[in-house]
């Protein structure tokens, strides 16, 4: 593993973006928010969930616009950092290895990559060149509590 330049100084970075990581959101079912697994870290899907409530519900490209999407898809971002800043600490990020995102779309609706793109753009943002991954974006019929977006992280960690 080839560790990043700004290893280590993560949580700085995001107080000079003016970014704050918000609490963990709490798991709506049977499952935890991260769990690591040897230098892998693991976050469960994550939602558009604010200060403990939905702040979104509908499809994309039917009663949700793909801009205001793509706003949700970075606040899912930034709850999945949250999620690892609360497992392992922030600081111990290496590199983002893997983002997958799901859209719940409006019957016709393929812009679910320019969606995602609000979560890729947060973590380049914030880990610079330890921020690009992998990525798969997925168009869903439903997802839970009705929301539009959701996304998947799988992050490296030293």
């Amino acid at each position: 593993m080839s560790v990043p330049a700004d290893f280590g100084a993560w949580s700085a970075r995001i107080a000079e973006l003016g970014i704050e990581l918000p609490p963990v959101v709490a798991p709506v079912a049977d499952y935890v928010p991260a769990v690591r697994s040897g230098s892998l870290v693991f976050v469960s899907g994550q939602v558009p969930i604010v200060a403990g409530r939905v702040v979104a519900t509908g499809k994309v490209g039917g009663d949700v616009g793909p801009d205001e999407a793509k706003q949700h898809a970075r606040t899912c971002a930034l709850n999945a950092l949250a999620a690892v800043h609360a497992l392992v600490g922030i600081d111990s990020v290496a590199r983002v290895v893997k983002v997958v995102g799901f859209v719940a779309s409006a019957e016709g609706f393929t812009g679910q990559p320019a969606v995602i793109n609000g979560a890729s753009e947060l973590f380049v943002e914030v880990f610079g060149e330890a921020g690009t991954h992998a990525r798969s974006a997925v168009g869903v019929a439903e997802l839970p509590l009705g929301v539009p977006v959701e996304v998947e992280l799988i992050v490296e960690v030293a």
